[in-house]
């Protein structure tokens, strides 16, 4: 477990892979783009707090093209490459630092044999090099236009608490229950960079609850709590998906924040706006728009997720009915169109 698997959706016959140049974690994204030099980036965020965003760059470059000389020479791309962790440091700069054995620490000294226990152990070999430990790093997105990349940090109730890690420039909040979105954009526009500026696009919570330390980047801007999924579309909006516990909705400073939602995000102007509400008790996750814009794909995970009240009551029947009700509520995909046929988002 804990490893990323690549799948090829064109050949019926083909095996699935672990890739295991990408490290063991607990996957959340893989995010491909490419360098500047033709190069693969996978960009990997961690789900746990205190853990660490993640960079591979592939030793080969991608051979352009969809025939079978091209997708033989691209098949194992994954296999061959460098894994990163991301240091943010509290100047706004940040640095790619390389987790390969022999280097930077990543010895036998410090409990690390070779290369393949770097990368079975990825998370001790981000500790031994000093990279930032973050509020629980989810998804990824990297802008179709401009090569910025968003990570969405979920949310981190143990930050500054006794025993833990304290807040720092790139996780500043105590106590970050509601979490937030943090961007960065690699030195030179180049993915294969390993250097990048970077600083925080939402921190997210009801602003009007001043304890939380909310800020958006406009004072109009739609609340949310808890990001989770991001999804640029072929436009470069950002597609925000929202995971708030089952606990949290509708309790204290999550009380004004409703339901778990979609949002879509202006990243030039900082306009975020709602676009959809889910029902009682889900995430709203796996947003995916088509190339054309006219058709949204999103998953409603887990709908009417029983809140410990001791009751056992069902507080869904979604999709199928409503309470009270003796249907089960179920995960589904909604497609998404304007009835004119238009733009979704516009």
């Amino acid at each position: 477990f804990g490893w990323v698997v690549e799948i090829d959706p064109f050949d019926p016959d083909s095996t699935p892979v672990k890739r295991t140049a990408l490290g063991r974690k607990r996957q959340e994204s893989a995010t491909c783009t490419l360098t500047r030099d033709g190069r693969v980036a996978v960009y990997m965020g961690d789900d746990t707090t205190f853990e660490y965003v993640y960079k591979f760059v592939s030793r080969d470059r991608v051979r352009p093209g969809q025939d079978a000389a091209a997708r033989a020479a691209n098949r194992d791309l994954l296999d061959h490459g460098t894994l990163h962790a991301a240091r943010f440091d509290a100047d706004g700069r940040g640095r790619w630092i390389e987790l390969v054995h022999g280097r930077g620490g990543v010895d036998r000294a410090s409990g690390f044999s070779d290369q393949a226990d770097v990368l079975v152990h990825a998370r001790l070999a981000g500790d031994a090099v000093g990279a930032t430990k973050m509020d629980r790093p989810e998804w990824i997105a990297v802008h179709p236009r401009t090569g910025e990349v968003y990570v969405t940090l979920t949310g981190n109730a143990q930050r500054g608490a006794p025993g833990h890690p304290a807040p720092d420039a790139a996780n500043p909040r105590t106590a970050n229950l509601f979490g937030g979105i943090l961007r960065w954009r690699e030195d030179d526009g180049d993915a294969g960079s390993l250097g990048f500026a970077w600083d925080h696009f939402v921190q997210a919570g009801d602003p009007a609850v001043a304890e939380v330390s909310a800020r958006y980047p406009r004072p109009d801007d739609d609340a949310f709590g808890n990001p989770d999924g991001l999804h640029f579309d072929s436009a470069g909006l950002l597609w925000i998906q929202t995971d708030m516990g089952g606990q949290a909705m509708g309790e204290g400073a999550a009380k004004a924040l409703g339901n778990n939602q979609l949002l879509c995000a202006e990243p030039a102007s900082g306009r975020i706006r709602r676009f959809m509400v889910g029902p009682s008790g889900c995430e709203v996750t796996g947003c995916v728009v088509t190339p054309d814009r006219r058709t949204l794909f999103v998953n409603i995970q887990h709908p009417g997720e029983r809140r410990d009240d001791g009751t056992g009551t069902l507080n869904s029947a979604w999709p199928d009915g409503h309470l009270p009700a003796s249907v089960r509520p179920r995960s589904a995909t909604v497609a998404v169109r304007r009835r004119d046929g238009g733009i979704v988002g516009t």
